[in-house]
């Protein structure tokens, strides 16, 4: 296997009908992959549980190969990797982009890899947000995103947009400024971790039903409630508090505390009444964020996978065009 740099890269003939790109998303506990024709049409997707926590030291390209062997069969003209597979637990380091950074600055920090059954990879790396008075443990701390980049690129892409507030609700919730098409800023909550350590180990979960279908009014009341200026503790002993009382029972308690919770992540961000927010993410978290948004007056535009493919797609445009 031989290195592949950019300038190796040659745009194919139109009327070549082998698959243009191989897009791959591989996290922590996940692998996906998307086969993108000529066309630019998703005509085959994989979803495996084998993240890179999964993967020995050393053994990431054949793993890659034993999954997709049969897809790199096909000639696609590049692989793109995203997510924690560029991490210093992947299969090799991206170093982190700086913000701000725009799309030329990922396209030229691609992490190239040795080919794999003669087709180009490259790991598209993640950003980071370092104060400007430098790292400290009270005013000046980092923030750190990968994987999320690729996502905010596909849903401006789909947006035609070059500007916006982006939401990425998950375990660590990101709130995204683009700019010209840049990442400005971001800011990580570590929301849907929050919640999980609370209802599995903490008092609050002998008290709430974690598994409970989504109660909108009391999941209203609670983003109200983490809207106000007050200390997260106290309003987490609320939650307890109000099912002492007879306020609230299991189910509502599940719904109360994710309001609790997301509200306030919104209470940090603010964004403006009447803004436009988009929201990327899955058909779990998404409704919540948009529910939580309207009680600020804000509309939402919801994105699933479709952002990360159309991230891939995006960096590959660009990498044929430069190469042209």
């Amino acid at each position: 296997m031989s290195a592949v740099t950019p300038a190796r890269l040659r745009p194919r003939d139109p009327r070549d009908a082998r698959p243009r790109l191989l897009a791959i998303d591989w996290g922590t506990t996940s692998l996906r992959g998307a086969l993108i024709d000529a066309r630019g049409r998703i005509v085959a997707r994989r979803a495996l549980p084998h993240g890179i926590l999964q993967v020995a030291p050393g053994d990431f390209a054949a793993t890659f190969e034993r999954h997709f062997g049969d897809w790199l069969g096909q000639a696609p003209a590049l692989c793109l990797l995203s997510g924690m597979v560029g991490s210093r637990q992947g299969w090799r380091e991206a170093p982190y982009c700086p913000c701000p950074a725009g799309f030329d600055a990922l396209c030229r920090n691609l992490a190239w890899l040795p080919a794999v059954g003669g087709v180009p990879l490259a790991i598209v790396p993640g950003m980071s947000l370092v104060p400007s008075g430098g790292v400290d443990a009270v005013a000046g701390v980092p923030d750190v995103m990968r994987g999320e980049e690729i996502q905010v690129i596909g849903a401006l892409r789909l947006m035609n947009r070059r500007d916006g507030l982006l939401v990425l609700p998950g375990t660590h919730s990101k709130w995204v400024h683009a700019r010209d098409g840049a990442v400005i800023r971001f800011r990580t909550f570590m929301t849907g971790e929050l919640f999980a350590l609370l209802a599995r180990h903490s008092i609050l979960g002998r008290t709430l039903d974690a598994q409970a279908p989504l109660d909108e009014a009391a999941f209203v009341r609670g983003v109200r409630r983490g809207l106000r200026d007050e200390a997260l503790g106290h309003l987490l002993f609320g939650v307890r508090a109000l099912g002492l009382f007879d306020a609230l029972d299991p189910a509502q308690s599940s719904s109360h505390l994710s309001g609790l919770l997301i509200g306030q992540e919104l209470r940090d961000m603010r964004p403006a009444s009447g803004d436009t927010v988009a929201l990327i993410g899955s058909d779990a978290l998404a409704p919540r964020y948009r529910l939580a948004l309207a009680q600020l007056s804000c509309g939402a535009v919801v994105f699933g996978d479709e952002a990360t493919w159309a991230g891939h797609q995006a960096i590959h445009d660009h990498l044929m065009e430069t190469a042209a």
